[in-house]
């Protein structure tokens, strides 16, 4: 499966710390990442990952544009939400295009956790069978 990866800058070590703890599951699929998360993450794990531009200077249009193309099967977007709005216009564009394309997608740890467990059981195989790979 195709995973995408973002976090705002007050949620990328928690990323990084997710990534980790995840790795064993993580590295069985193909990894996509706004700029500096992609970084860090990689570095800090090992694992192989796509690199965008960084989330500011048009990395989650780039996921966006791979979303609305059906090329992720799944978004991790760790938010801040006290950050200020800056991301807004961008973070309401990425949320609809996972509705509209049925993209599993988690914004907070808890989410994710759920998330991942499932992938590994097999539950997001479906996934495959609406959207298969050449």
């Amino acid at each position: 499966m195709n995973i995408a990866l973002i976090a705002q800058d007050k949620k990328k070590e928690l990323m990084v710390q997710f990534c980790i703890a995840y790795s064993g599951i993580l590295s069985k699929h193909n990894l996509c990442a706004t700029g500096a998360t992609g970084k860090i993450v990689s570095e800090a794990t090992g694992l192989k990952i796509q690199r965008f531009l960084s989330g500011s200077q048009g990395g989650v249009q780039q996921v966006s544009a791979r979303i609305a193309c059906n090329e992720v099967d799944m978004l991790i977007f760790f938010r801040d939400p006290m950050n200020d709005n800056s991301w807004e216009a961008a973070e309401f564009n990425l949320l609809r295009l996972c509705d509209m394309h049925n993209i599993p997608l988690s914004t907070n740890i808890a989410t994710a956790e759920v998330l991942i467990h499932g992938l590994d059981r097999g539950d997001l195989e479906w996934r495959n069978i609406l959207n298969p790979r050449m």
